[in-house]
């Protein structure tokens, strides 16, 4: 890889760990729609497994109450795995755009939607039934798109927490699927020493960019946050939608 692309790709990781330090969420989505532009996905995806590793482990860090996250929402994580086995083995015996295409307008029409609206509010009850599915959902669609967002993050807004329990708690989903990715591309063949070896030196730059991103989250009220979490979502949604097509055009 030569030394643009690489100075490239730290740009990519130090301008998506700052949203992630803002938001909690969007690091692997945002890397890898402006990555595809100039490198084969292949390579990408890959590519961002330990600077996205990373940021989970340190907005987690930044958040606190893992263990009351864990507790609470235990079900959802354990539900992810068969998810994301099946959703790994259908991503590397298909080379189809569609799923992403898809996903993207189901971000973008929620968020939209979300903006204009108050977001459901789940009783006790439903988030309790409601968990184990989610996370099934969730870890298929993780596995088959690369992006851990749907339907985990509009399912996590409409329980009631607080945002630090909320960044905990979608932080470590991220962190499970992120390590079964990599285990899953690894029998693939797509992890490699010297992508992992530059995939390891991008976590100083995101190290910047979480910093300076969760500064700036503690400084916002409660509303402007949901909204710049939605406002995110759109903004992914999109990537996800021109990204197939972007793609072939360069």
């Amino acid at each position: 890889m030569d030394t643009q692309t690489i100075i490239l790709a730290f740009s990519a990781f130090l301008i998506a760990s700052f949203l992630k330090g803002l938001t909690g969420l969007g690091f692997s989505t945002l890397c890898l729609g402006f990555l595809s532009i100039f490198m084969d996905l292949k390579v990408a995806i890959p590519l961002v497994f330990l600077p996205s590793l990373s940021s989970n482990i340190m907005v987690m860090i930044e958040a606190g109450r893992f263990f009351e996250a864990f507790k609470r929402f235990w079900p959802l994580y354990l539900g992810a795995l068969p998810g994301l086995l099946l959703g790994i083995w259908i991503l590397g015996t298909t080379q189809n755009q569609s799923p992403k295409v898809i996903l993207g307008t189901v971000m973008l029409i929620y968020g939209i939607w979300a903006l204009k609206n108050k977001l459901l509010q789940l009783s006790k009850s439903k988030e309790r039934r409601l968990m184990a599915p989610i996370g099934l959902l969730s870890g298929l669609v993780n596995g088959v798109t690369g992006s851990q967002i749907m339907p985990i993050m509009p399912y996590l807004l409409s329980v009631k927490m607080d945002r630090d329990l909320f960044v905990q708690t979608i932080n470590s989903s991220f962190t499970f699927s992120t390590i079964i990715m990599i285990i899953g591309l690894g029998k693939l063949g797509l992890v490699t020493t010297s992508i992992i070896s530059i995939s390891a030196m991008g976590i100083l730059p995101v190290a910047v960019g979480i910093f300076f991103g969760g500064q700036l989250r503690k400084r916002v009220a409660d509303e402007t946050y949901r909204k710049m979490v939605l406002i995110l979502l759109v903004v992914l949604g999109c990537t996800l939608i021109i990204k197939p097509f972007v793609y072939k055009f360069f």
